[in-house]
């Protein structure tokens, strides 16, 4: 996995990649879902996988996170930039 990102039109608040991935992903004020990362404030913009918060958390289970987004609003890629999901 290269990168994700999460579309905030998209977005309802469903909170369901949190539940999955709660290291991975956490509603901002907005209730929108965002990236939880390393060094900057978390996001919705592209995150390359390697400046994640949690390095320990698999690519499986953010794949699960995605998948578990009732409007597909999370975007995964590979290294390439391929999109890998939805």
């Amino acid at each position: 996995m290269g990168k994700l990102m999460v579309d905030r039109a998209l977005c309802i608040g469903a909170a369901s990649c949190v539940a999955v991935a709660p290291t991975g992903f956490e509603l901002d004020a907005e209730n929108k879902a965002v990236i939880r990362r390393k060094v900057s404030p978390p996001s919705s913009d592209a995150t390359l996988r390697k400046d994640m918060e949690d390095q320990t958390i698999d690519d499986e289970t953010l794949l699960l996170a995605a998948k578990s987004c009732p409007t597909a609003a999370i975007s995964i890629f590979d290294e390439e930039g391929n999109q890998i999901y939805p």
